[in-house]
């Protein structure tokens, strides 16, 4: 299904109930429609454990699901990932694009509106020592400078898209079902876990009986998928369990990285004031470059319009007044306190190479 198609799925009642209930907190017992369908009949949406399948099913097939499952913390598998922000040329723009897009660190890589760095992307490696190499390389066969922008704190990665209708809170939280687990105080995985990771990374199987069909793809047993994959949720090794939608096909069409020059000694106040925005998926600190890029504090807005989205822009900017005198936004001609750099095209989204970075944490 193309994207132009998605943007056009007809959502029904259920559909909305379904996408606002279970961004998280998707129970992790062997039979989970059951009780996921019990607690939607609670919230007096009339559906049994079959037909929640059945639709699941549906969304995922239609390509309004990116998948159904497991969202993975890449940075608690092992390995590494960093933000780049480089500029491309207009005139060598789709070159640069292309170099830059054969490295195959390089996982995401977006044409962002801005006078100077208009091109951002996503190096994902096993090795840390690694990102430094292909920087290096990357700026030997482009010619540009890359200016590497690590995260230093994470605020808030909480992509969740809310719609009108049912369950609109989106305050279904069944992840205290099934057996009780404790967290263990280690960072490596044994090569169990990493077959684990690997095979739940891309979504569950939507069907009744989703970690006992896991299980049966790794020779395993059911119980021990169960309680693993509720460890790891416990652990932060996966953010959460449930529908992850494609926010396109939800009308959420206007993205726009909000960067700001926060001043150093309210950042970590500043940081969770912004992230308690429920509209905020992404909230980060990261580092500045002198004389390029002035701002440490990123926050990631999503909206359904223009006019919406540049309305949640400005809620993040009277939150950040709460904290400290913040000035005009840049334009062309003089630099402000923050911008708003609106995605305008994407050029390369793959996955983040998660069978190299669990390899390389496994014992």
């Amino acid at each position: 299904m193309s994207r132009a198609d998605v943007d056009r799925a007809e959502l029904t009642t259920l559909d909305r109930a379904i996408v606002n209930a279970f961004q998280g907190g998707f129970p992790v017992v062997e039979r989970p429609f059951e009780p996921a369908a019990a607690a939607l009949r609670e919230r007096g949406v009339e559906v049994t454990a079959d037909e929640l399948l059945e639709r699941v099913r549906h969304l995922d097939d239609e390509g309004v699901l990116t998948r159904f499952g497991a969202l993975v913390n890449a940075e608690e598998i092992g390995g590494t990932a960093t933000l780049v922000a480089m500029h491309a040329p207009e005139d060598r723009f789709d070159e640069v694009a292309e170099q830059v897009n054969a490295h195959r660190e390089v996982a995401h890589n977006y044409e962002r509106e801005h006078p100077h760095l208009n091109m951002w992307f996503v190096v994902s490696v096993a090795d840390e020592d690694r990102v430094a190499e292909v920087l290096s390389e990357i700026e030997s066969e482009t010619g540009q400078p890359t200016y590497n922008l690590p995260k230093r704190d994470e605020f808030r990665v909480e992509a969740k898209f809310m719609l009108d209708g049912p369950v609109p809170d989106g305050d279904v939280d069944l992840s205290d079902l099934g057996p009780a687990v404790e967290p263990e105080d280690r960072r490596t995985l044994t090569p169990a876990e990493r077959d684990l990771v690997l095979e739940i990374q891309g979504g569950l199987p939507v069907s009744a009986t989703p970690y006992a069909d896991v299980a049966d793809a790794l020779d395993a047993d059911t119980d021990w998928v169960v309680r693993t994959i509720k460890r790891f949720d416990v652990e932060g090794k996966v953010r959460r369990v449930g529908v992850i939608p494609n926010h396109y096909a939800l009308g959420y069409t206007e993205n726009g990285m909000t960067v700001w020059n926060v001043p150093d000694d309210v950042v970590q106040d500043v940081g969770p004031a912004v992230a308690s925005l429920d509209f905020v998926t992404h909230c980060y600190r990261r580092p500045r470059h002198e004389g390029v890029w002035p701002y440490n504090f990123f926050a990631m807005t999503h909206g359904r319009t223009e006019a919406e989205s540049r309305e949640r822009i400005e809620q993040v900017r009277d939150v950040m007044s709460e904290y400290w005198d913040v000035g005009d936004r840049t334009t062309d001609d003089e630099q402000g306190d923050w911008d708003t750099l609106f995605s305008t095209r994407i050029l390369k989204k793959t996955g983040i190479r998660m069978a190299e970075r669990a390899d390389a944490n496994t014992e």
